[in-house]
């Protein structure tokens, strides 16, 4: 067996030490860029006898298994002359060159260990070793030199071989138990009809390095059916690790339930769940430096005991167990779940630790880095929009003017820079309120000189009492020049208007997401996208960076089609021209004899507050004497707990009297007079593509029907407006994409939290005329066979005879149990 480690991890995971202090530098595309380029003109500059990038690779025979460590040198010095040889260590840095008095130790760890492998292969007794530090911002460069005798260096490296051999010991132990463990796996569930072949879909994918993009009803088993393949190929060695990412949080919650299933059966296997810094923070303020965090202080001389407890005590690693451990050890918490990586074989956390080019994990994913890495990517819907959002970046005027007031007195220079930048945006300005500007290379010229000084300003006042709102600005800032690297008109438009506020900006709009997303999705070796909702798939594959080469799959549902009643109104609308009050109270009327027909839980959804509080209004006005009923409404902004407790009155339980629930955070409204009696039936009005409107898994009686009013279009705007002519000029149907598609998705997405198991019944009422429009009908999944279109005379004839059978068939099968 062979542990793989490269030169760099492994002197930077044995050596750090000190604190976490993110004042010393920032990790921006931008500043990368510009060591890279510093890298290369020196390397290019160093004449015949120097060989940049020199590969090395060394392998540590033990008795069980083998350490791989390899790496790439900046450069090797050959002076032919002198016979000498010379390894050349390059870091560029804004930190002005007199205040670095030596080298930094991990720096010159990584500049001996090439040395150590150089010299060994080459049968050398005496080697040099050479730090060029290099500012980015003025070029100059400064120089530490040594030399080193080759038993020198070996005493040295076999040290730190065998500081690393009790984490090699327990990796290599691990893998082989979790290998066996592996090879023993049964399938834990009896296959249902298409399951067997959805996994197939899955391996084959793996092996031949695709992606699949799965359209899977809620319920399949999608969640086990892609996991499941993922471990055999591991267990094969085809695989080093899977990475299942996700939207929000709760549907990270699925696959940590897989694996903990799959553990009780036997399975070996370490999963983390990365949680974002500023929820797993355990400080008021996340301010990562040790002056304000006793956490960052003194992180690093502790954190590899803490990394080492928790690895070998535990298998599952949750938000709870990380800080339980980093609390005990005193270190940031966020920072041991990203070590903690290192040690694990599954890893559950957000689209962002892969796609977002300011938060993915550099350790895997940086630069040219890749890796046998499996890629599940759970509700891939979102990713079109969260990729959009991603690799996009807006500037605003008021920034700008904003930043001069802060560092009016403590830098002329960059108050000046800021000024040019201010006086170049306001010749963008026009009365229009949005227009496409065709470039901005002018301001982006006079940002990069903003940037490159408030870098040096940062390096060189580190105890500076505005260093933490500076870094915020350069963030804001360096995201700008970062995406206006990637400006395409393929892939971008840039365009300037004014917010809601009469605010102006510019903005680098990544209109379409799929050159950036396949990229990301190439540091593994196979990636399988699935939603409830992917339809049309093509337009999903060719937005989320599929190819002609990659697969499509339909999961088969199971559910019997006979235990879910489908209507369409078809006399009913929430096209803006028809909102009035007769549209309104004729869509009251709608949901109140829907849930007239059967007392339980109901979830109404419609395309935005205002036209929900409008229902409501005549809702109330209409039906206030229906004591039975109570409505609970999705406020404007809820906090976590507030939809826990939303979501908590659905659950399957007594609905009591509202005395002991009012001072929730949550609004419930009261229909009828009587509130000291027991309501039967319980109303959520939510919106559609909301925090309800996905992700949310009510089961049997906790959620019966579902009303969905409307066909969830995205309001106008200039996005919008944008997205369609932009899909329009390359030979596609611009409003499908920018507004159809889109709306259609909220509304499956709503539609689909009525049925969650074979065993639900339940309902869906879709309230909009343009449903029966075949732009519409071919959006519908394939499931959806038995559709009824109805009248607001007919509704209630339908909803009883539905009722009324299904209420006969659970009869027929309890006196069948019996």
């Amino acid at each position: 067996m062979e542990i793989y480690i490269s030169v760099r991890g492994l002197v930077e995971f044995l050596l750090r030490s000190g604190d976490i202090d993110n004042r010393r530098g920032t990790d921006s595309e931008k500043a990368m860029a510009e060591g890279a380029r510093l890298h290369r003109k020196l390397q290019s500059g160093m004449g015949a006898f120097y060989r940049a990038e020199y590969s090395l690779k060394e392998r540590v025979e033990l008795p069980n298994y083998s350490i791989v460590i390899d790496g790439r040198a900046d450069g090797v010095i050959l002076d032919k002359e002198s016979e000498h040889v010379i390894i050349d260590e390059i870091k560029c840095t804004y930190t002005e060159l007199d205040r670095i008095a030596e080298p930094y130790e991990v720096h010159l760890a990584q500049a001996k260990v090439y040395a150590y492998i150089y010299a060994k292969q080459n049968g050398l007794d005496e080697i040099g070793v050479r730090m060029t530090y290099c500012n980015i911002e003025t070029e100059n460069v400064k120089y530490f030199t040594a030399k080193y005798s080759f038993r020198e260096l070996s005493e040295w490296f076999d040290a730190l071989i065998f500081m690393y051999q009790k984490w090699a010991d327990y990796s290599y132990e691990w893998g082989k138990r979790r290998t066996e463990t592996i090879g023993g796996l049964s399938f834990p569930f009896a296959y249902r009809e298409g399951q067997k072949q959805l996994l197939g879909y899955v391996y084959q994918t793996i092996l031949e390095k695709k992606k699949l993009f799965i359209q899977a009803s809620t319920g399949v088993g999608k969640t086990i059916s892609t996991i499941y393949p993922m471990l055999k190929a591991m267990g094969e060695g085809r695989l080093e690790r899977i990475f299942y990412l996700t939207a929000k949080t709760v549907t990270g919650t699925v696959a940590r339930e897989t694996y903990d299933l799959l553990r009780e059966q036997g399975l070996a296997f370490k999963s983390l769940t990365i949680t974002a810094k500023e929820k797993i923070c355990p400080m008021t303020e996340c301010i990562c430096n040790p002056d304000h965090c006793p956490y960052a202080k003194g992180h690093y001389d502790r954190i590899n005991d803490a990394v080492y407890d928790l690895l070998t005590t535990r298998d599952s690693y949750d938000r709870d167990t990380i800080s339980e451990y980093a609390l005990e050890y005193e270190v940031c918490p966020f920072e041991m779940s990203l070590d903690m990586s290192l040690f694990s074989d599954g890893i559950i956390c957000d689209y962002n630790y892969l796609f977002d080019p300011y938060a993915y994990l550099h350790r895997y994913f940086a630069g040219d880095a890749s890796g046998s890495y499996g890629f599940l990517i759970d509700e891939a819907h979102n990713l079109v929009d969260r990729g959009r959002e991603m690799y996009s970046a807006v500037l605003y005027k008021k920034t700008l003017v904003e930043f001069e007031e802060l560092v009016e007195k403590h830098s002329r220079k960059l108050v000046r820079l800021a000024e040019q930048c201010n006086q170049e945006m306001y010749t963008y300005m026009t009365e229009d309120d949005y227009y496409i500007r065709p470039g901005v290379g002018k301001l982006i010229t006079l940002l990069d000189a903003l940037c490159d000084g408030i870098s040096f300003y940062m390096s060189n006042n580190e105890k500076s009492p505005i260093i933490e709102e500076i870094l915020n600005y350069y963030f804001i800032f360096m995201r700008f020049l970062d995406t206006a690297e990637r400006l395409d008109d393929e892939y971008y438009v840039v365009y300037c208007a004014y917010d809601d506020e009469e605010e102006f900006f510019v903005k680098e709009y990544c209109v379409d997401p799929s050159r950036e997303l396949g990229m990301c999705m190439s540091k593994g070796e196979c990636s399988v996208l699935f939603s409830a909702t992917f339809l049309p798939i093509q337009y999903y594959k060719s937005l989320l960076g599929g190819g002609s080469g990659d697969y499509e799959a339909y999961a088969q549902s199971h559910f019997p089609p006979e235990r879910q009643l489908q209507l369409i109104a078809e006399d009913v609308t929430s096209k803006y021209k028809r909102r009035d009050e007769k549209e309104y109270r004729k869509i009251a009327r709608y949901i109140h004899e829907v849930i007239l027909a059967k007392e339980g839980n109901y979830m109404v959804f419609f395309p935005s507050h205002a036209f929900m509080e409008q229902v409501k209004r005549y809702y109330s006005e209409m039906y206030y004497m229906e004591n039975n009923v109570r409505i609970l409404m999705q406020e404007s902004r809820m906090d976590e707990s507030a939809r826990e407790k939303f979501l908590d009155e659905f659950q399957l339980k007594t609905i009591e009297s509202f005395d002991d629930v009012i001072k929730m955070e949550v609004t419930y409204e009261e229909d009828g007079e009587d509130s000291d009696g027991e309501a039967t039936t319980l109303v959520g009005f939510c919106v559609m593509g909301g925090i309800f409107g996905e992700g949310i898994d009510l089961k049997e009686d906790s959620l019966i029907g579902v009303i969905v009013v409307g066909t969830g279009l995205p309001q106008v705007g200039a996005e919008r407006n944008i997205l369609k002519d932009h899909f329009d000029a390359m030979g596609k149907n611009g409003f499908d994409y920018a507004y159809r598609y889109p709306g259609m998705n909220k509304v499956l997405q709503a539609a689909g939290r009525v049925i969650r198991t074979d065993k639900d019944a339940g309902v869906i009422v879709l309230m909009d005329e343009r449903f029966l429009q075949s732009g519409y009908q071919g959006l519908f999944p394939i499931e959806w066979k038995q559709q009824k279109v109805i009248s607001l005379d007919g509704i209630k004839r339908q909803m009883l005879l539905f009722w009324n059978r299904i209420s006969g068939e659970e009869s027929s099968e309890g006196d069948r149990g019996r």
